[in-house]
């Protein structure tokens, strides 16, 4: 996002919280005189249009606003309810604080949302003990949550293209690819990284545990993977005698143009498993053309031979790609594939309810190994001990201490502390202006009146722009202007917001201490670790598929679940990761997008080679069996070696930026087949395969080897971003 697009955006949020806070405010408070239902009007907008930075379209931010009123009233009135004793209020914040930021796992509406819900538990879970203005509260807070709703449809942010209209374009540009061969590869690069996750704005993102959300996301993945395969496949040079080749392309052509208009239509791609047979029938080809011993033609010399059977090797690999497309496009738009996907442990999700999907999800990150849980903890261990703390002290407008602790919590201790000591120094300055105001203008309410809408105005504006000191300052002018119309106040009331800040402040410090202070450093280099270890056992039993010859039963698949739960967990964590770490630190860290497609080249390879890749027609002779273990049981020692050395290099911190001397050891190149082994011997297609793997893994283990020792610089990262 541009600077320019950026002060935009919130300008115009701030225009919409400003507006809706105002409108609910002074109506009830001074048309209906119902103090208490102005002030949650007040609040519900700045709740959940500014602490919670909804993402989307005006209509977008607008559902998610008034699907998220009835929990909003719910919190209000339990905390309302527990108000009358302190340890109940923390017990209900214990559990609230961990439901509500655990609920990151269902994608990044409701992660963002969920701060704002937890300021109407808060809010209400303090006294005075007040039941019987439960009604005039929820009244104030509907009104305020309506108000801001109406504001996001008036005052609306852009709209963008949806992830289903981006898929169907990229899926256009691999259909002219594979059809006329006129795509530049850096376009074909291009769009492949335009479909990455981190590239699309988050309100799009297929983040949800349905089966329609997972599908887009595995074709999206599987799009990008596709589009990489076209694109090294256009720079390497053409084979003349190779028409089955062609054939294949034209008919993934096709799927990929099916698909496109399904995403556009929600209709059912047309012809579907077509391209199964498509891969059946060459793959039936290739196997005769090598039993035969010419590939192409009776003409074909040992060389030509050779390139023709390794690019059918990446055009069957492509084909694979593209056939997954074709099934998760299939299930999004109808919810379940026309018929049964082979291999069906890759569309797992396809035949499950969404109840099970949901609870898979969740049950899946509930392990101190999730970036997401972890989350969950800290955040609501420094939410109920703030407000067993404010409880125990009796701290005037206790609520603060919780609000600094939800507003200045980050995911390491580094950047709390940054942000913490930025917060208290502006609202130290804005309290002594706000001190200053109260004792000067003193008991006028309409001065005060007149006031409020300007600040905050100015305060929900400038304040994000120029950091989470003015936005602090700024913020103690507001509710000084608006807590004076309630009630008179003095000084005392900028005094008891400084020493609540301070007070939540330093508790979020120790929370962030004690609860996993390196933020996802640690969790990114173990998650990524057991990720390589999973995919490289992966390696020898997809080999030892392929040793075994087309007559006769076939050995085992490899089972991929494992791995699959692995990459989401390594995922998320290389996600939060990137919200932490600077700009400038990525050149020196391993390169985790590497590990990332290297484990869905490994995935990919051991659904597609058991299915579809070349097998000796008899078993293979010693020395050709001998060479595939050799070579499989090395690249599995070679993922669990590199993986030891990206947790290791974390271990070992700026003690030494140097890998040890093993580590050099690494041929980025595979040993080459026996001379004794003919091609019909060793499967092609397997030994491409493990070749490209070696490769991936060499260019892994060269990034841990630059790695240099550093100070990351940190940024604001949570469930929902905050100023």
């Amino acid at each position: 996002m541009s600077t320019r697009t950026g002060r935009a955006a919130i300008l115009r949020r701030s225009l919409r919280v400003t507006v809706a806070a105002s409108v609910g405010f002074y109506t009830l408070r001074y048309a209906a005189d119902l103090p208490v239902a102005a002030l949650y009007a007040l609040f519900a907008p700045i709740a959940v249009g500014l602490l919670s930075a909804i993402p989307g379209s005006g209509r977008q931010q607008a559902s998610v606003t008034l699907r998220a009123l009835p929990p909003a009233l719910a919190l209000a009135a339990v905390g309302t309810l527990v108000a009358v004793d302190t340890w109940a209020a923390t017990g209900g914040m214990l559990v609230i604080g961990f439901l509500l930021a655990f609920a990151a796992v269902a994608g990044p509406r409701p992660a963002a949302v969920a701060p704002g819900l937890q300021l109407f538990y808060i809010l209400a879970c303090f006294p005075p003990y007040a039941p019987e203005t439960l009604g005039e509260r929820l009244g104030g807070l509907a009104a305020g949550m309506l108000l801001l709703a109406a504001a996001e449809v008036l005052l609306p942010d852009p709209s963008v293209a949806s992830y289903r209209e981006r898929l169907a374009t990229e899926l256009g540009t691999a259909a002219r690819a594979a059809a006329t061969d006129e795509v530049p590869t850096e376009r074909l690069r291009e769009a492949g990284s335009s479909m990455r996750l981190s590239c699309v704005p988050p309100s799009e993102r297929p983040a949800g545990a349905g089966r329609t959300d997972r599908a887009l996301e595995q074709a999206g993945r599987a799009a990008r993977h596709l589009l990489e395969q076209l694109a090294s496949l256009s720079g390497t040079s053409p084979v003349s005698a190779d028409p089955a080749s062609a054939a294949l392309l034209r008919r993934v052509a096709k799927t990929c143009d099916s698909c496109a208009r399904s995403l556009r239509t929600g209709r059912r791609p047309s012809l579907p498993g077509e391209l199964e047979r498509a891969m059946r029938d060459f793959q039936t080809g290739r196997r005769e053309s090598t039993a035969s011993g010419h590939p192409a033609s009776a003409a074909a010399g040992p060389t030509l031979r050779a390139a023709v059977l390794r690019r059918q090797s990446r055009v069957l690999a492509l084909a694979g790609s593209a056939r997954i497309v074709e099934v998760a496009v299939d299930v999004a738009a109808n919810g379940r594939p026309a018929e049964p996907p082979a291999p069906a442990d890759q569309f797992w999700y396809a035949e499950l309810s969404t109840p099970r999907l949901w609870a898979r999800r969740a049950l899946g990150n509930v392990t101190f190994r999730s970036v997401l849980f972890q989350n969950a903890v800290r955040t609501a261990l420094g939410l109920a001990a703030a407000r067993l703390v404010a409880g125990s002290l009796d701290l005037d407008h206790g609520f603060w201490v919780l609000l600094a602790v939800l507003t200045l919590g980050r995911t390491t201790v580094g950047a709390t502390w940054q942000a913490v000591r930025r917060a208290v120094a502006g609202n130290a300055v804005g309290a002594l202006v706000a001190g200053a105001l109260l004792t000067g203008i003193g008991s006028h309410t309409d001065a005060y009146a007149a006031l409020l809408a300007p600040a905050m105005l100015v305060g929900f504006s400038v304040g994000p722009m120029l950091g989470i000191a003015y936005t602090q300052g700024l913020f103690t002018l507001v509710v000084a202007t608006a807590f004076a119309q309630m009630a008179p106040v003095t000084w005392r009331l900028s005094e008891a917001r400084m020493i609540d800040v301070a007070t939540g402040s330093v508790i979020g410090l120790l929370c962030g201490l004690l609860a996993w202070p390196a933020g996802a450093e640690r969790e990114v280099r173990r998650a990524m670790g057991a990720l390589l270890r999973a995919c490289g056992a992966l390696v020898p039993p997809t080999a030892e598929a392929l040793l075994t010859p087309w007559p006769g039963s076939r050995a085992a698949l490899p089972q991929t679940l494992p791995s699959l739960h692995r990459l989401r967990l390594a995922e998320a964590a290389y996600a939060q990761y990137r919200s932490e770490a600077g700009a400038t630190s990525q050149g020196a860290d391993p390169d985790w997008h590497a590990v990332l497609i290297v484990a869905n080249h490994v995935l990919q390879g051991a659904h597609r080679l058991p299915l579809f890749g070349l097998r000796p027609s008899t078993g293979p002779p010693g020395p050709a069996a001998t060479w595939v273990r050799t070579a499989a049981t090395g690249l599995e020692a070679e993922a669990d070696r590199i993986a030891s050395l990206l947790v290791g290099s974390g271990r070992r911190g700026a003690e030494s930026s140097s890998v040890p001397s093993s580590a050099s050891s690494f041929a980025p190149s595979l040993a080459p087949v026996p001379d004794t082994c003919s091609s019909a011997d060793v499967s092609v297609d397997l030994e491409v395969w493990m070749a490209s793997l070696r490769h991936q893994f060499a260019r892994i283990e060269a990034s841990v080897s630059r790695q240099s020792p550093r100070k990351r610089p940190h940024r604001t990262a949570s469930g929902a971003e905050k100023s």
